[in-house]
């Protein structure tokens, strides 16, 4: 069991892992590298300063993986350092000084000029290979005290110690040297346990939500900004939307007047917000887990009543329904569904209509996500318990003098939940894919929704990431669905052969 434990494991790592590279290698390999720039506003507006449109390039270049880059400045910095006879202020136009710093680095460093300034540059193309190797070793982040290393601050406290969380009360693990101010915390906000140790980095978003990392897009609050009253570091006091438990170290060179009228010569000063409508990663989780729990307390009678009342017109019925469900494309459904709720009901037939905290904007999201999933569970668990039926077991329990519902209930049942717990990973994939298009039919701010939009806007940090969380979400499902079977069925005994 163990051996089949581990086993499994490795092999859900590395179907991840293959998942995520080949998504990986298709964007990255077939797609121009220059349509990144097609829905970037600020890029367009660069067309008459070269200079500054060459540099910007680079730099969104450089973020995403596809180049190493100097500019200029860093260019001159970086040859003075490994050459001290070569000036800092090295002439600009002293182009074999570049060169040969360049033949002397490892890579395919290329010396480059600005059209209009003549300034020289460098870039080196970073291979495909070397792409998903950085990709992978960023992976998993560790805030240790040692993080930091900031030049300007070289008697900087390194490492922990247990205080009172002046950001939210009680107490809190907080870090000094670290990335992270707070490394461990509780509040009221789900999981009420937080931590920053160890942080998945899935890169850097861009166009959309330039500036912020993949994984902060997905789990930050959305909309409107939520002010309450927050205590500074100096002790000042103002209504702020500032999250005190997000506090990134900065350079104190980098703070401006405000921030350090609230910080003080607390170097960690750069935070986010706190907003009004919830993350992307809470939308699409309630919505999926609620549909989820519908489509088993619903499907699980509804199978069993039409397998114990086999060929009666209840039966019949629900087998037609469900060949309907099944043949009939899911677009048409949402939307006659979403028809149907929006014109009876009067349920909103968009989500931003009355927003994230209206428990009516996602009755029907819910709704229909649940019955485009519900046919897989009520079809193979109903065609299970016809065939169980005709066992020697029910045979020998009706000779006992059971009746149909108690066969029915406690033996057949038994049985069947093997097949039934085999499928919720499959249910799982299968809500997946359905939140994807309803959250995008319903304008729900969802990672659902977050998909489409980011393959439509070359978003291809937020492709890769969302590729990886969805897959790792999956195949996971299935590794505790095959662990669930063995509490259900202790007959069933796991091991790296196959064998029960």
């Amino acid at each position: 069991m163990k051996k089949y434990v581990l086993w499994r494991l490795l092999r859900s790592i590395i179907s991840i892992f293959l998942v995520t590279t080949i998504a990986y290698l298709m964007i990255f390999s077939m797609i121009p590298k220059k349509v990144v720039f097609s829905e970037d506003p600020a890029y367009s507006k660069l067309t008459a300063k070269l200079d500054l449109r060459t540099d910007y390039e680079n730099t969104i270049y450089k973020k995403l993986g596809y180049i190493d880059y100097l500019d200029s400045k860093s260019l001159e910095k970086k040859v003075a350092e490994e050459d001290k006879s070569v000036s800092v202020n090295v002439s600009s136009k002293n182009k074999k000084t570049y060169e040969k710093w360049a033949e002397n680095e490892c890579g395919d460093w290329k010396i480059l000029q600005f059209p209009i300034s003549k300034k020289f540059y460098a870039v080196r193309d970073i291979s495909l290979v070397e792409r998903v190797w950085r990709f992978y070793s960023h992976l998993i982040q560790i805030d240790t005290p040692w993080r930091v290393q900031d030049k300007e601050n070289p008697n900087l406290k390194r490492g922990y110690q247990l205080a009172k969380d002046e950001a939210g009360g009680g107490f809190a693990l907080i870090g000094s040297g670290t990335k992270y101010k707070y490394q461990l915390y509780f509040d009221n906000r789900f999981p009420f346990i937080h931590q920053n140790i160890v942080k998945l980095y899935l890169g850097e978003s861009y166009p959309t939500f330039y500036g912020y990392e993949v994984l902060e897009v997905l789990t930050n609050g959305q909309g409107e900004a939520a002010s309450k009253e927050v205590t500074f570091p100096t002790g000042e006091k103002q209504m702020s939307p500032v999250n005190l438990h997000t506090a990134q170290y900065q350079p104190l060179s980098k703070m401006d007047k405000m921030t350090k009228q609230k910080f003080g010569k607390d170097p960690y000063s750069k935070t986010n917000n706190f907003y009004k409508d919830p993350s992307m990663l809470s939308i699409s989780l309630f919505t999926e887990v609620i549909s989820l729990v519908l489509i088993y307390l619903v499907g699980l009678p509804l199978a069993m009543l039409m397998a114990r009342f086999k060929f009666s017109l209840l039966d019949r019925l629900g087998t037609g329904m469900i060949t309907g469900l099944i043949s009939i494309p899911s677009l048409a459904i949402i939307y006659f569904l979403r028809f149907l709720g929006s014109s009876i009901f009067e349920w909103p037939d968009m989500f931003p209509t009355l927003g994230a905290h209206n428990i009516l904007s996602y009755v029907l999201p819910i709704l229909i996500l649940t019955i485009l999933n519900i046919t897989n569970i009520v079809m193979w668990t109903r065609r299970y318990m016809v065939d169980q039926q005709s066992a020697d077991y029910v045979k020998f329990a009706r000779a006992k003098g059971l009746s149909e519902k108690e066969i029915s209930r406690h033996h057949i049942l038994k049985n069947a939940l093997i097949p039934i717990v085999q499928g919720i990973p499959l249910s799982i994939v299968i809500t997946i894919q359905g939140a994807t298009m309803t959250e995008t039919i319903f304008a729900m701010p969802g990672m659902g929704k977050m998909l489409p939009d980011a393959i439509l806007r070359h978003n291809h940090s937020m492709i890769i990431g969302l590729v990886f969380l969805f897959t790792s979400v999956s195949v996971f499902a299935v590794f505790i669905g095959d662990l669930l079977m063995t509490f259900i069925d202790p007959r069933i005994r796991l091991n790296t052969k196959g064998g029960k």
